[in-house]
């Protein structure tokens, strides 16, 4: 699904500009910032080319990234890497994939949740996505990384705060027709893709569907136990960018 900021009511646009929220831009700063400095960007000439490149890459990856198999030994470090792996991408385009996604919706679910409590939700529920799947993969040498766990925790919250948000979407199988839907639609249409695409993943590299799946319901759970005594917010209009899979190395 790609779509474009359409504008928001006047009351909204000028709640949303009082109102920064500098915790998604810092986290998509040090997200852009991390990837172009390591070795999977190729833009850094300290890891050389070519198989040395390739070499630095797979070193990097299992040394930030979640490795299923070596998390549950007890070692300090590897029970950080779910921390870690949240700042980590494989490719250009899973970094800016998922960085559209938080741009998106981190924005307005930052608003609502409050700096800290975001941060802290963002992070925990990252953890936990990333720890999920490798509870269901206890054995796999694949290394996990990206932020898509906690983003897809972003997407399950923004479901619950803001249900009649429209979202501008452009579906592939409509000839890429612009429609617009309320969230309360689409964002259970994304998740249950992401189900539906766990069920069949492979062991192999490619995308860990049930990070987004475990994300997407603690996100969701966790907004409807802490606000769901709170009053209703002013429907807002939204426009997700591509849902990239975040993806295996496992990218997430």
């Amino acid at each position: 699904m790609i779509g474009e900021f359409e504008k928001w009511r006047p009351a909204v646009r000028r709640s949303v500009r009082a109102q920064s929220a500098p915790v998604t831009y810092g986290l998509i700063a040090v997200c852009c910032l991390l990837f172009v400095i390591g070795p999977a960007s190729g833009l850094n000439p300290g890891y050389g080319t070519g198989d040395a490149l390739l070499a630095a890459q797979r070193a990097y990856f299992r040394r930030w990234g979640v490795v299923p198999a070596d998390l549950f030994t007890g070692a300090p470090r590897a029970t950080l890497t779910p921390a870690t792996a949240l700042f980590v991408h494989g490719s250009w385009v899973h970094l800016l994939g998922n960085m559209l996604f938080l741009y998106v919706f981190g924005a307005m679910t930052e608003e609502r949740l409050g700096h800290l409590e975001f941060t802290l939700f963002y992070l925990g529920c990252g953890y936990l996505a990333l720890l999920g799947y490798a509870a269901a993969n206890a054995g796999s040498q694949q290394t996990l990384v990206g932020a898509s766990g906690a983003i897809s925790a972003i997407l399950g919250a923004f479901l619950y705060l803001f249900p009649r948000a429209r979202v501008t979407s452009l579906f592939p199988f409509l000839f890429f027709l612009p429609l617009r839907f309320p969230a309360w639609l689409t964002l259970p249409f994304w998740a249950a893709l992401q189900w539906v695409a766990a069920g069949r993943a492979s062991s192999g590299p490619g995308v860990a569907y049930l990070a987004h799946v475990v994300g997407f319901g603690l996100g969701f759970a966790y907004a409807w136990v802490r606000h769901r005594r709170t009053a209703a917010v002013p429907s807002r209009e939204a426009s997700p960018g591509k849902a990239q899979q975040p993806g295996r190395l496992d990218r997430e």
